[in-house]
């Protein structure tokens, strides 16, 4: 009897001892649980940060491996191509038409001047030899009526000394002593011609005849400057050469 009660009362003290193992499992197991949920958030934690860390590195990689933009050269502007047809047609042909009309315009005003000059130089020497002929010529009987006819063909200061020297000196002279006079131009050349002034050399013949004795010839040179009053050439300057 006393074997079973102590069997019996061993019993329920196993029993009883039992129930703390179990509950101690059972907390251990929630601990172990709990433990378990908390290292696999704090292994989550650990692995996000490492994800964020990588993400991290992966774009400070990338912000390193992208080379930074060079500086953009300054790209020059093509220069336009020169429209030559519009430089010709607006600058050059212009100028050269300019040019042609002052070239055109010279050479008619040229013309026109040599051919004013070439007129006033035949007409001078003309002029020249017809006036020295008649300067020069004269009879003791119309002496008066030739020199006098004569000193319309000058004009200025020349006209004036001319009609001094006949008054006083030919016309008396002519006649007292009968004298008279013959005067040709076998030659004459311009020395030089414009359109109102021209100077002419005459070659002169004279024949020379007083009273009864023999004719004198002389030959001598004269030049014989002209000046164009209105429409007529008169002479200016008579001087012996």
């Amino acid at each position: 009897m006393t074997d079973n009660a102590d069997k019996v009362t061993d019993s329920p003290e196993k029993e009883t001892t039992a129930v703390p193992v179990e509950a101690d499992e059972t907390a251990a197991r929630e601990v172990t649980e709990t433990s378990g949920v908390e290292a696999g958030a704090d292994e989550a934690e650990v692995v996000e940060d490492t994800a964020d860390a990588d993400e991290a590195a992966e774009a400070e990689t990338e912000t390193e491996a992208k080379p930074k933009p060079k500086p953009k050269a300054k790209v020059k502007k093509p220069r336009r191509a020169v429209n030559w047809s519009k430089v010709l047609a607006f600058g050059l042909l212009p100028a050269v038409a300019l040019l042609l009309a002052g070239a055109a315009g010279y050479l008619k005003w040229s013309d026109s001047s040599v051919r004013e000059a070439n007129t006033a130089r035949i007409e001078s020497l003309q002029v020249a030899k017809d006036s020295t002929v008649r300067l020069l010529s004269y009879k003791p009987d119309t002496v008066d009526q030739d020199l006098n006819s004569a000193r319309d063909l000058l004009t200025g200061d020349f006209r004036d000394s001319y009609t001094q020297l006949i008054n006083d000196v030919v016309i008396p002279g002519a006649k007292e002593k009968q004298i008279s006079a013959v005067a040709n131009v076998p030659a004459v050349a311009s020395v030089s011609a414009e359109p109102n002034h021209a100077v002419a050399l005459v070659f002169v013949n004279q024949t020379v005849i007083v009273g009864q004795s023999a004719p004198t010839a002389t030959a001598s040179s004269v030049r014989v400057t002209l000046d164009k009053v209105g429409d007529h050439w008169l002479i200016s300057q008579f001087d012996p050469v």
